[in-house]
């Protein structure tokens, strides 16, 4: 069977066939506690945070310590001097990397956005150029595609790339801004147009050559730590060999390069909401009000069951897509499909998924930012604790790799087209099966399994789209309302199915029975909270219909939606105990 983007909607999966976090191999632990361990040598012991305006040289000097450890390679082929680990691994990596701060935007777009693009489109000539002294952090590495005029809309951009055959080059001029890593970069990934083509080109250019000026470091609200600067290109001249990929095709470079920075960018949430989740355990613990620890008050242990909630059911997710995407290049290897796109097309088959993820993990994060800080009351909001520096770099991760407005729509957006244009999905036949499961469900001939559950909130999100379908028509593409709406209910459907696959799997393996209750009750909180969210979501969607079909769809909603019954108070109350006992997240 093949693996694809999106499936999940129609056809059940098997919980066997999904990685969860805890099969974690020896090796795998072993990198994510060298990160730990390099982060908490190098920047955790700091007393104040670094800053790219003034601890530039400190900062470019701790990229360069960490490539001795060889994490500058990890995406990069062995031939060219990398490890070039799978997708997965390369993702618990990330979620590691997050406990840096700032440091964590800087190795991850030189490692990512930075040296992908040369990873996937580079010629062989460009690949042995670049990518050795990438491994090593001689070469630093940036991304410049957002302009003034040109952000979500990326392809608008007005950077132009004019030919100069006498010369054998490219002439570039234009002005990017928010370059992460513009104030040491060694090479620039650019795009431009080229004359007057109506997409992007990309092209690798070197710090050294001509008519490149930059701005002054940006002054940000956080990642203060990551250098951030515009970058003017005045009539830079570029080497024709320089060009990466094929004229016209940097749209496309941009658009994969963003799947993959999507689904990191999750990963790197998780890791960021686990360690405010650990902040705020041991500071509930130390901090004593009313002569007992603040975790004793049922109101803090609301908040980090919670917390700790929303972690497990994001961290179920990511790693599920990950294993998905390292599955499909599996299978297009042995469908003999040519090396230099197999990690492409594997990446291009979960941009649903990678969306859909970058918009949930991205708020889990901030949601634990937020608690962690309220937990910590006004030392939270000192510098003292770090808790405060946390709280505004996170703010970047709903805005960076494309809005949550805009992966939200563009989640929706994808599934449609191949469900009705590139008929990928068979989203029109599952649609026919829904009225016998609903006479089903009707009569109560299903017993209410957490599957079941699950299978009737897919087969609302279906029958939603296809009211709003027929409600719009092609003007649908306008009401984004709706669309974000149908977005997040696709989401909660995703992040549910993946915590009750996670929790399945665990069974079927024999993990300790301690273990499978609290991971059980999770399961069951996260289901409880989904169902408030996707009636909240659906009703809204009703509500902005024509009136002639909203008593019809509010049955739909009331019947497919059934409030699972549970004391969810109880529930936070076992959870956040476990954590305390552990003084961390522990799952």
């Amino acid at each position: 069977m093949k693996i694809k983007g999106g499936d999940f909607l129609i056809h059940k999966t098997d919980p066997l066939s999904i990685f969860v976090p805890e099969e974690w191999n020896e090796e795998q632990i072993m990198l994510r506690d060298m990160v730990y361990d390099f982060l908490e040598k190098e920047l955790h012991h700091l007393s104040e945070e670094p800053k790219a305006t003034k601890d530039l040289e400190f900062i470019v000097g701790l990229l360069e310590k960490s490539a001795t450890l060889g994490l500058c390679g990890l995406s990069i082929p062995t031939e060219y001097g990398g490890t070039d680990l799978d997708f997965n691994t390369g993702l618990l990596f990330t979620e590691a990397m997050a406990r840096g701060f700032s440091f964590a935007t800087t190795i991850g777009a030189h490692v990512s956005i930075g040296s992908l693009p040369i990873v996937y489109y580079g010629n062989e000539e460009q690949k042995k150029k670049y990518l050795p002294k990438i491994a090593t952090a001689e070469i630093k590495t940036a991304y410049a595609l957002t302009e003034p005029s040109a952000g979500s809309d990326a392809n608008s951009g007005k950077t132009k790339a004019l030919i100069d055959d006498t010369n054998n080059q490219y002439i570039i001029n234009g002005q990017k801004m928010w370059i992460t890593n513009a104030g040491f970069a060694d090479v620039f990934i650019v795009f431009a147009k080229i004359e007057e083509d109506k997409n992007l080109s990309a092209f690798i250019v070197e710090r050294t050559f001509k008519g490149i000026s930059y701005g002054e470091e940006e002054k940000k609200l956080g990642i203060k730590g990551s250098s951030t600067r515009q970058v003017f290109f005045t009539d830079c001249p570029v080497p024709k060999e320089n060009l990466l990929g094929k004229r016209e095709q940097g749209f496309k470079i941009a658009l994969n390069i963003l799947n993959s920075g999507r689904i990191k960018l999750a990963s790197g949430a998780v890791g960021g909401a686990k360690f405010a989740l650990n902040k705020a355990v041991n500071y509930s613990i130390e901090r004593k009000q009313f002569g007992k620890s603040i975790y004793e008050f049922t109101a803090m242990q609301h908040k980090m069951g919670e917390m700790a909630r929303k972690i497990f059911a994001s961290e179920s997710a990511v790693y599920r897509i990950g294993k998905c995407i390292d599955n499909k290049e599996e299978e297009l290897i042995q469908n003999n499909c040519p090396k230099n796109e197999v990690k492409l097309k594997a990446l291009r088959e979960f941009a649903i998924e990678c969306a859909l993820m970058k918009v949930h993990s991205s708020e889990v994060l901030d949601f634990c930012v937020d608690e962690a800080l309220q937990i910590h009351g006004g030392m939270g909001y000192s510098t003292e604790t770090g808790v405060e520096m946390g709280y505004r770099d996170a703010r970047i991760t709903r805005i960076y790799e494309g809005t949550n407005e805009i992966n939200r729509m563009l989640a929706f957006g994808e599934l449609i087209k191949r469900g009705f244009k590139t008929k990928e999905l068979n989203l029109k036949s599952a649609g026919k099966k829904i009225p016998v499961s609903l006479l089903k469900q009707f009569f109560k001939i299903n017993k209410l399994t957490t599957q079941n559950v699950i299978e009737n909130y897919k087969h609302l999100f279906l029958i939603l789209s296809k009211y709003a379908a027929d409600a719009f028509g092609l003007e649908l593409e306008h009401e984004q309302e709706i669309i974000m709406n149908l977005s997040d209910i696709l989401g909660e459907i995703y992040v549910a199915e993946s915590v009750y696959l996670r929790v399945e799997k665990l069974k079927s393996i024999k993990r300790p029975p301690i273990e499978l209750e609290h991971k059980e009750n999770l399961t069951r909180l996260q289901l409880y909270e989904a169902n408030l969210k996707i009636v909240h979501a659906s009703n809204t969607i009703v509500d902005s219909l024509p009136d002639t079909s909203s008593k019809l769809l509010r049955f739909y909603v009331k019947l497919l939606t059934p409030q699972p019954i549970l004391n969810p108070t109880k529930i936070r109350r076992s959870i956040a105990k476990h954590l305390i006992e552990n003084k961390q997240y522990p799952w």
